[in-house]
């Protein structure tokens, strides 16, 4: 296991969230297709010169749930899955990053999140990695780079414990959820299960203010001194999370709680970056980024010096120079 330190100002590493601040108020004309409004853009051009495709479809899954996706360009396929309770949105700053850098980037919308079927059962890591299976497979993919956050971090290792590796080639996990997030005899430095149960009971009686809370707080160290919060980020939090379902998102923390992905890292044999902030207030960084790369066969550790939880968005910068310098490596 290699343990690599980056440290880098928070504040200084938004900057290029901000930038483009200025044209944001024709974003709406362009969108309702107002006369007026300025022309899109082309579409990001592919390795190869040519026009990069950009689409959004659906895999219906075995059990009948229809799973949106979206895929863009051409090249090696970069897959990203998302953290709870958000949806492939979340991923808006890697996937234009990568695109441009003429990779295939594929990000689906977790069942009962985003726009995908609002099913009532079937949120738990079995079901979660079989549908991440269920759009690799429909769209054949191969040499495929895994990346996953938080929630999705544990749903792209047990992908790869479940299903067969052959159709992977690297894997990065950002603020992941794995080995196990609760505290048991086994994991003693977890969280206590009440911590879980007084999040599955503010989604049941408080989603809407509870996803305000979060991301304005602890989410993306916007509670630490001198961190300004961005209220856009804190808007797009709360409209992902408002757009998917309170059931699944409340039988979502038990997934991403309870779930024990120790024998799962055993069996990766894939080199895989680990990536985590050490000021993670969401997923403990002990707990957590340094047990995984510890189990993992090929795990290496990148630790960064007060980032967030939510570091690949209000840190895209470093986080996505990094996952390219891996990929590349």
């Amino acid at each position: 296991m290699k343990n690599d330190h980056t440290s880098e100002g928070i504040d200084g590493k938004r900057r290029n969230i901000l930038r483009g601040a200025g044209s944001a108020a024709a974003l709406p004309l362009a969108m309702m297709g107002i006369a007026g409004a300025p022309a899109a853009q082309a579409a990001p051009a592919d390795a190869k010169g040519g026009a990069a495709r950009m689409t959004t479809n659906t895999v219906r899954t075995k059990d009948g749930v229809d799973i949106f996706y979206k895929d863009w360009g051409s090249g090696t396929p970069i897959v990203f899955s998302h953290g709870w309770p958000l949806s492939s949105d979340d991923w808006d700053a890697q996937m234009m990053y990568f695109v441009q850098r003429g990779f295939r980037v594929i990000a689906h919308d977790r069942r009962g999140h985003g726009r995908s079927t609002q099913v009532g059962t079937g949120h738990d890591m079995d079901h979660y990695a079989d549908d991440l299976a269920a759009v690799v497979q429909h769209l054949d993919l191969k040499g495929a780079i895994h990346v996953g956050h938080s929630t999705g971090g544990g749903e792209v290792v047990r992908y790869l414990a479940r299903h067969s590796q052959a159709r992977a080639a690297k894997a990065v996990l950002i603020a992941a959820v794995p080995p196990i997030m609760v505290k048991t005899a086994t994991n003693p430095g977890g969280l206590p299960k009440d911590v879980f149960d007084g999040i599955q009971q503010q989604v049941a009686t408080n989603r809407a203010q509870f996803y305000r809370d979060l991301p304005s707080g602890p989410f993306y160290g916007f509670n630490r001194p001198g961190v300004k919060p961005l209220e856009g980020v804190i808007q797009n939090w709360w409209r992902q999370g408002m757009m998917g379902g309170a059931k699944a998102h409340y039988d979502g923390v038990v997934a991403f709680s309870q779930t024990d992905f120790t024998e799962d890292l055993k069996k990766i044999t894939l080199p895989v970056l680990v990536q985590h902030g050490d000021d993670d207030q969401i997923v403990p960084y002990a707990d957590s980024g340094v047990l995984s790369a510890k189990l993992l066969q090929k795990g290496t550790l990148k630790t960064y010096k007060g980032f967030p939880h939510g570091m690949p968005t209000t840190q895209a910068d470093v986080i996505n120079a990094d996952i390219l310098a891996f990929i590349k490596g």
